[in-house]
């Protein structure tokens, strides 16, 4: 979507990198100009009016206007600080493990309102979920069948096959399971258990409100 001059938009900070004395380059994640970077001026003073609105983490509304090479910051407001995620250690690693997979799988201004809605929706989740370890693997599978890079969970990548409920296989590299059958043609597999299969299966097709529900053994979390 083509950016007005100057203009509005919500965002969630995933990265933040030091520019000269007091400015910073924001990474952005938003709703409808996708992964934007862009300049905050004097955001490192302490008497800085952006300060604590472009914290990691944190979603804000935010005005901008069109640069020459990266957009300006020029007003921001939180409207979501995580908090919770913010006072725990393993949270707050899951977080930014969650940032950076954003970070490194999308290209910069490529709309994607699903996922915008995913990474709100998933951390949020992670501020209350007994089970982080739950909320990665939502997170990770929906961001990926929402980048057109889904894994075939239910049919065999070699013959076609619907998978029967035995113990399969899965390759990474191919994105997909093997029937036993099949599994010789792939060089690097790795077993599933029927178990693991029904749990991404139900993570990659339901939202975090369905999701969050799920009772998972820790031996399949990993």
């Amino acid at each position: 979507m083509a950016r007005p001059r100057v203009y509005k938009t919500e965002a969630i900070v995933l990265k933040r990198i030091n520019l000269g004395e007091a400015d910073s380059i924001i990474t952005l994640y938003t709703p409808n100009h996708g992964k934007i970077r862009a300049v905050a001026k004097g955001v490192r003073r302490l008497k800085s009016k952006l300060g604590g609105h472009l914290d990691l983490l944190t979603r804000s509304a935010l005005l901008l206007a069109q640069g020459r090479n990266l957009d300006i910051i020029t007003q921001s407001q939180s409207i979501e600080s995580f908090l919770p995620l913010k006072s725990d250690l393993n949270r707050i690693s899951c977080a930014f493990y969650v940032a950076e997979l954003l970070d490194q799988f999308t290209a910069e201004e490529v709309e994607n309102y699903p996922i915008y809605r995913l990474l709100n929706a998933d951390l949020l989740w992670l501020c209350t979920a007994r089970n982080s370890a739950l909320v990665l693997r939502h997170f990770e599978l929906q961001l990926l069948s929402h980048l057109g890079y889904q894994p075939e969970l239910y049919h065999c990548l070699g013959c076609k096959s619907p998978l029967t409920p035995q113990r399969n296989l899965f390759s990474a590299i191919s994105g997909g399971s093997f029937c036993p059958d099949c599994a010789g043609k792939e060089p690097v597999v790795r077993p599933i258990s029927v178990d693991a299969l029904k749990v991404m299966r139900f993570l990659l097709s339901n939202d975090h409100t369905s999701a969050r529900r799920l009772r998972m053994r820790s031996d399949l979390s990993h």
